[in-house]
């Protein structure tokens, strides 16, 4: 079975912030494939469900970002998953706005979700889709930027951004990491650059 861990931060004040683009494609996903994510289950909100073919399990911890790990380890004992067929889905602030980069391995780069999350688990050889996040202008205070509600020009752009996000999801289940890799990583619009 597979999991996909969408990370963020629980309650409806953070519910259009940036830092919880992970919960809103587990959402998305929920939704085109009719899983319903309401069973507790380890300090997650989890539900089960098959994505082209695949036995997945959709979760969303609700221990807040920074302890992501502390509900994900569990979760993945209980149900006898093991990290190979683990996708974590999260923002990240070193990438500009609808950047996405499919990555299978590779430290936490500075994010308190994804380092909670390879502390707990014991490994950063975890396959994680990374969304990108920056705004493109220069930040005073990154952790407020993060947890303060996404502004009407990036709404209008959210949908087809975590429907994209869901579409990596989906590639990375059916087609492996690698391929999904070549579909999927793209870089923000008007950008010429690889980002890291």
């Amino acid at each position: 079975m597979f999991l996909v861990a969408g990370l963020g931060n629980p309650g409806e004040e953070y519910a259009h912030t940036p830092h919880n683009l992970g919960f809103l494609t587990i959402d998305r996903l929920a939704e085109r494939h009719g899983i319903r994510v309401t069973r507790k289950d380890s300090r997650a909100l989890v539900g089960m469900g098959e994505i082209d073919g695949r036995q997945v399990m959709l979760a969303m911890p609700q221990t807040f970002m920074n302890l992501s790990g502390s509900s994900l380890a569990p979760l993945m004992e209980k149900h006898s998953i093991g990290t190979a067929d683990l996708v974590v889905v999260y923002d990240e602030l070193d990438l500009p706005w609808t950047a996405v980069r499919i990555k299978p391995k590779g430290s936490a780069a500075g994010h308190k979700g994804m380092k909670s999350v390879i502390a707990s688990l014991g490994t950063s050889d975890l396959v994680r889709v990374r969304l990108g996040i920056h705004p493109g202008h220069p930040l005073r205070d990154g952790a407020e930027f993060v947890l303060a509600p996404l502004g009407k020009a990036r709404m209008k752009e959210l949908d087809d951004f975590v429907g994209y996000a869901a579409d990596a999801v989906v590639s990375i289940i059916a087609e492996g990491v690698e391929k999904a890799m070549t579909k999927f990583n793209r870089r923000a619009p008007g950008l010429t650059e690889e980002e890291a």
